[in-house]
């Protein structure tokens, strides 16, 4: 069976979206999910799993931090509020990690660390370095630096796409991304109540692509098009990829257990794989 492939993976990358760690009643952060979804990952490295978290929500914890009335549309607003939030977060998530005897720490990335070999190269180190030293490195992009002006150059635009190119990067092979949808459907399944669930993606066709019309949510910033794009960018790199819904952080343990729990995408390694093609400057 495809599942039990997943049991066997020793490199893997996890995202979860601002979405799955906010209360939906109010955008606050969801302590509880937070501290389960810390417990899950240090199993993981128990279990002599390299790991690495994306982790979104530094925007909506700044916003929340600051006293603001919702997400920020002014530039300069975001990047404050970035600053404020990605410390914020990262207190949280030391504090966490800490109590399971984990060490964690922090890589902000741009376009640019991926864009110049010289940058890409110290990237892949300090994440060998870490990994090879049992650390779990959480990653965001860098708002706080990523402006308006620079935005074609240097932001990925959601960070769906920045953990596949981090999958990529480290050589992972097993990508999860963590969202507020069970997986890929035919059709957009809160709009389509006869939308089928599509349980297991062989290859990456674009009638799939053309599938990833799903609404963006009120917290995030990244729909199904993102996560079919980061689909294309991991299989190819050589790592499956599967979505899943993050409502319970529990279903990581679970997908390793070979659960029949979201959309996996087969790994379909391409030989002249080469992560710049995913760069456009």
């Amino acid at each position: 069976m495809n599942r039990d492939r997943l049991k066997d993976k020793k490199r893997i990358v996890v995202k979860i979206g601002s979405s799955s760690l906010a209360h939906e009643e109010t955008g606050e952060m969801n302590l509880i999910k937070l501290e389960k979804l810390v417990r899950e990952l240090c199993d993981y490295r128990n279990r002599g799993i390299d790991v690495v978290l994306v982790s979104s929500g530094a925007i909506s914890v700044g916003s929340r931090t600051l006293g603001l009335a919702g997400r920020p549309t002014e530039i300069s607003l975001k990047q404050a509020c970035a600053s404020v939030g990605q410390a914020k977060l990262m207190v949280m998530y030391q504090k966490l990690f800490a109590e399971y005897n984990q060490v964690a720490s922090q890589i902000l990335m741009t376009k640019n660390t991926m864009l110049y070999p010289i940058n890409r190269t110290n990237a892949e180190n300090t994440f060998e370095k870490l990994l090879e030293l049992g650390v779990i490195p959480i990653v965001n992009e860098n708002d706080t630096i990523s402006t308006y002006e620079l935005e074609k150059l240097q932001q990925f635009g959601d960070n769906d796409t920045l953990s596949a190119i981090v999958a990529a990067m480290i050589h992972a092979d097993l990508l999860i991304l963590l969202s507020d949808i069970d997986g890929l459907f035919t059709d957009d399944p809160h709009k389509n109540p006869d939308a089928r669930f599509i349980d297991t993606v062989e290859a990456l066709t674009e009638e799939m692509v053309r599938l990833g019309k799903g609404a963006v949510s009120d917290v995030g910033t990244g729909g199904m098009a993102t996560k079919l794009a980061s689909a294309r960018i991991a299989t190819a790199s050589g790592a499956d990829m599967v979505i899943a819904n993050g409502a319970d952080v529990g279903v990581l343990h679970e997908l390793l257990e070979g659960a029949q729990k979201g959309t996996l995408f087969l790994a379909n390694p391409d030989s002249n794989f080469d992560l710049s093609m995913f760069l456009e400057r």
